[in-house]
């Protein structure tokens, strides 16, 4: 009796589960909060040059408007007056500071830390160095969730997390600052990969793919209260604190959230995890089978061989599909963060535009619950076109028409999202269950890259407003094409083995034939409960898959 079968007996996704989903959204939220607090504590108000106490009356006595006036130049902020030297005019760096606007933020990084004219790319370079800690931490914490258990490390990354937060609202400089985000940006992909690993690991094969959009919704709701948040709040010491001091308030999870049965069965902890199994069929309403069957119960793949990130690639079809995905997901992450990074360059009000960009991820996310059913591929297509088309439709819109710039880009991040929503569960699909996760995982460190990469090309804006859109345009664009190249998986069985990924038409085509021949001799209720059982024994790998082949990554 393997795992799948007794989490079936005990109840898939019932009562006990849906608990868990609670505890694991939670957190989601306050990932959120991290992961998009720099817009508003990172944010660059208008500045000028701080002037002598003669020229600075001057300036007060000007209207209002001259202040954003002037400001709307950027070589005016970084320049004070010009001088005539031997009959040339020279312009001089502000050597006195700047003085900067307090009408949107009190304080922000760049107004405590000057982080403007010669020293802006540091505030981009602050960001990549943040997601770069979210790629360290994912091999970190990845390796060491499959030595010490999904909850205790998904507890030391809530802990960490809370901690390092709240220290970041104390950075004495801007280099403790960058160290300390670097640090919550690790532990940020400790709580994203056991958080998820942890509720699959308890859900049954039917669910997962709802079970796993449902935490992305809950970011969406934190992208969504961080607006608020910060509204209120507009010292970005204060945010920051906001932000974090909450993550102590999850010191509970110590009592509530289980460790993962699947993870205790495949170490040889069997008694922990009957105890589990037989807590959560209590909850579930549901009977634990018999322990004399428990004994003999089996993780499915245990006895087979290693594989490793070099078996991506070994084989053609397997090698075109592995390169095809691990482009996708570093172009979903490059855009997404892209254009959410830099919504304050769209000129409207900041807050209500991040308020709305966290709003589209509602319908993008339930728009794609509705699509994927019918086709992976061309969805998979189709939103990155749209998230494509949309930022180089930008390209052709005047400076001064905002409200249409927000809205291409909130079209854009309406399919950007949608697309990254898609990728999770079509890249777990077209992996065999050998190399399933060690696949998610690759691609996993390919996201992270777009996610360095995009802070650096929302810098290139200061040069020329137009390349980061073209990058953002063109690069979603090429992901559509080649997601055509891929195969389609939508009700079809999935590959076990790098064999049968490699012979993916021909197997397809088998389990066609055999249903149209079943379909003829049966009827369409006994059809119906054929493919589903037959959905099932094909469901997506357990935990001793993930363990042993993210061991041998």
């Amino acid at each position: 009796m393997n795992f799948d079968q007794i989490l079936s007996a005990i109840g898939g996704f019932g009562k006990y589960q849906k608990i868990l989903y609670v505890w694991i959204c939670l957190p989601q939220v306050l990932l959120a909060f991290h992961m998009m607090v720099s817009v508003f504590t990172g944010a660059t108000p208008p500045h000028h040059c701080r002037e002598s106490s003669g020229s600075a009356a001057r300036n007060q006595s000007s209207s209002p408007g001259a202040f954003s006036l002037n400001l709307s130049l950027s070589e005016s902020s970084c320049y004070s007056d010009d001088l005539l030297r031997d009959n040339r005019t020279e312009r001089v760096l502000c050597e006195q500071g700047w003085v900067y606007s307090k009408e949107t933020f009190h304080s922000t990084t760049v107004t405590e830390w000057d982080l403007v004219c010669e020293d802006s790319s540091l505030n981009s370079l602050g960001s990549s160095i943040y997601m770069s800690g979210l790629l360290v931490g994912s091999v970190l914490f990845g390796a060491m969730a499959d030595r010490y258990g999904r909850r205790f490390t998904l507890l030391l990354s809530l802990a960490l997390q809370a901690v390092f937060g709240v220290a970041v609202a104390f950075a004495p400089s801007f280099p403790v600052y960058v160290i300390l985000r670097f640090v919550v940006g690790t532990t940020i992909s400790g709580v994203i990969i056991n958080a998820f690993v942890l509720g699959t690991e308890w859900t049954c094969t039917q669910r997962r793919m709802l079970a796993g959009i449902i935490t992305d919704f809950a970011f969406g709701l934190g992208y969504i209260l961080l607006a608020g948040v910060a509204y209120l709040i507009r010292d970005w010491r204060k945010l920051q604190l906001a932000i974090s001091a909450p993550g102590f308030l999850l010191i509970f999870y110590i009592w509530v959230l289980p460790q993962s049965a699947r993870w205790l069965l495949a170490n040889d902890r069997r008694e922990e995890a009957i105890a589990l199994l037989r807590k959560a069929a209590v909850i579930n309403g549901r009977v634990l089978p018999p322990t004399v069957q428990m004994e003999k119960c089996e993780i499915a793949g245990g006895k087979k061989q290693n594989y490793s990130a070099v078996d991506l690639v070994r084989t053609p079809q397997m090698r075109k599909r592995s390169f095809i995905l691990f482009y996708i997901w570093f172009v979903n992450v490059l855009v997404y963060y892209g254009l959410s990074l830099g919504v304050s360059r769209l000129g409207t009000n900041l807050y209500l535009t991040q308020f709305v960009f966290g709003l589209v991820e509602i319908p993008a996310r339930s728009l794609v619950l509705v699509v994927l059913p019918w086709s992976r591929r061309l969805s998979q297509s189709g939103f990155l076109a749209i998230g494509g088309v949309a930022c180089l439709l930008m390209l052709t819109v005047p400076a001064d028409h905002r409200s249409l710039l927000t809205g291409l880009a909130m079209v854009g991040k309406f399919g950007i999202t949608a697309s990254f929503a898609v990728i999770y569960v079509y890249t777990a699909e077209i992996f065999p269950t050998v190399i399933r996760q060690t696949g998610i995982g690759v691609s996993s460190m390919f996201a992270r890259m777009g996610g360095v990469l995009a802070p650096m090309i929302n810098m290139l804006h200061n040069h020329s407003p137009a390349v980061p859109l073209v990058i953002f345009g063109t690069s979603p664009l090429l992901g559509a094409v080649l997601a055509l190249a891929l195969p389609e998986t939508a009700d079809r069985p999935l590959p076990d083995t790098v064999e049968d990924a490699e012979n993916w038409h021909m197997r397809y085509s088998s389990s066609s034939s055999s249903s149209l021949s079943s379909s003829s001799s049966s009827s369409s209720s006994k059809v119906l409960m054929c493919m589903q059982a037959y959905r099932l024994w094909t469901g997506l790998q357990d935990i001793t898959g993930y363990r042993k082949s993210s061991s041998s990554a």
